[in-house]
């Protein structure tokens, strides 16, 4: 059975070309996806979809890689730059093709509601009365009774009761404006709502600032004076690091980002053919044991001060690391291992 699963098809070739190098680089390291997770600080799925081709390994994770197979890191993150891009571009361009589809799809919804009903001048609806044969819209208005286009009877010659200039024979006088028609009435309720608006924001803001200043005593010097004593943080942690000193007791040193190049190993023994090592990371103030090159069912585990607290066995991946311990410095770590024919050995601080 093959180590490795055969690359996606869609990955662009300068992706593909780096992931291949990458796998290159662990096979050619002799470890398993484990050691190469504990000794880079990513853990291990994350190394899985990185030589898997499905995720862009960061330039963390290479430089860490590089320094563990003895690869110069330079070519390396060379490399990496130039899948980066081509990385970058494909999701613009899947981005791109996402973004026409819900263009469509929402084209293609308001398709199925289809146009609306005309509409006259007034901004309302034509009714049938207006159609023309066959059910068209005409363009001119019906036709008015005659007596509405009858001569006017010539007005008092006192001008009572007249408006306008008077009508001579033929002419139509024209009715007064009214104000009260549809659209008057739509603007006045608009404005009204606008003001309505601005004076519910103003009695707002007004009742939020008089609540925070409700209550100050401007006699009392103590209600702007610093507190005693500033507040007191920890340390920042690097990007990546997630636990220092207790908070990492009993938590994975790889998912917790203290391994990689945040760790060292001050000491280490062989017992038969494995190699028994402890490993510290002084910016998580932890330490744990790490077995390598063993048989399944052999164990490792991690002491602080004499005392056993964590324990590991090894799997098929001839590996295994405990989790960790807060201690103070490496010398208050052991690292022993038990082997399944019976031999046992602990580290000594140098």
């Amino acid at each position: 059975m093959p180590r490795w699963r055969a690359l996606p098809e869609e990955l662009d070739p300068q992706v593909r070309e780096f992931a291949s190098q990458l796998r290159r680089l662990v096979d050619r390291s002799g470890l398993s996806i484990a050691a190469v997770a504990d000794r880079t600080g990513y853990s291990k799925t994350s190394w899985e979809r990185y030589l898997n081709g499905r995720l862009l390994a960061p330039k963390g994770a290479i430089v860490a890689l590089a320094e563990v197979t003895g690869t110069n890191p330079m070519h390396l993150t060379t490399m990496w730059e130039l899948a980066e891009r081509a990385w970058s571009r494909s999701e613009m361009r899947h981005d791109m093709t996402m973004e026409a589809i819900r263009i469509s799809q929402a084209r293609a919804a308001l398709g199925e509601f289809g146009p609306g009903p005309a509409k006259g001048r007034n901004g309302k609806p034509r009714t049938a009365a207006a159609a023309g044969p066959g059910g068209a819209a005409t363009a001119h208005p019906p036709t008015q009774p005659a007596a509405a286009y009858a001569p006017r009877t010539a007005a008092p010659s006192s001008g009572a009761g007249s408006y306008g200039p008077p009508s001579g024979p033929g002419r139509v006088a024209a009715p007064p404006r009214s104000s009260g028609s549809p659209d008057g009435q739509r603007r006045k309720r608009k404005l009204t709502m606008f003001l309505a608006g601005v004076v519910g924001a103003l009695i707002v803001i007004a009742a939020a600032v008089f609540l925070t200043d409700f209550g100050k005593d401007d006699g009392d010097p103590g209600a702007t004076k610093p507190p005693a004593t500033p507040t007191e943080t920890g340390p920042e942690l690097p990007e990546g690091v997630e636990c220092q000193g207790d908070s990492c007791a009993g938590k994975d040193p790889e998912n917790m980002g203290c391994g990689g190049t945040l760790a060292a190993t001050p000491v280490k023994r062989k017992v038969g053919t494995a190699l028994v090592e402890v490993r510290y990371s002084k910016t998580c103030g932890a330490a744990w044991a790490r077995i390598t090159t063993a048989s399944p069912g052999d164990t490792v585990e991690i002491r602080a001060k004499g005392e056993k607290t964590r324990t590991a066995e090894v799997n098929a991946d001839l590996d295994a690391y405990t989790t960790m311990i807060p201690v103070k410095s490496a010398d208050d770590a052991t690292a022993c291992a038990v082997l399944g024919d019976g031999q046992e050995g602990c580290t000594e601080p140098e």
